[in-house]
């Protein structure tokens, strides 16, 4: 069995490495997974869901530790 890496990009997507089994909603197989290294939606936003089709870079997604930082930085500022 091969070890699988899930690796969270700075505001974007997860990246998955190794083989994987993608199974759908509706208990179908997903194509992909195959040990080519694929990349998941993390925002929400991606119209090839649950591949990233990189619409996070568009509507300026950010990843949690992101948007605290910047939440705890706007309060800071205002204080």
């Amino acid at each position: 069995m091969s070890d699988v890496t899930v690796t969270v990009t700075e505001n974007g997507s997860y990246k998955v490495t190794g083989v994987v089994n993608l199974v759908g909603a509706d208990g179908e197989p997903v194509p992909g997974g195959d040990g080519d290294p694929i990349f998941l939606c993390r925002c929400g936003g991606s119209s090839n869901k649950p591949f990233c089709d990189g619409t996070h870079s568009k509507i300026g997604f950010q990843g949690a530790m992101t948007a605290v930082a910047a939440a705890d930085a706007a309060e800071a500022s205002e204080a």
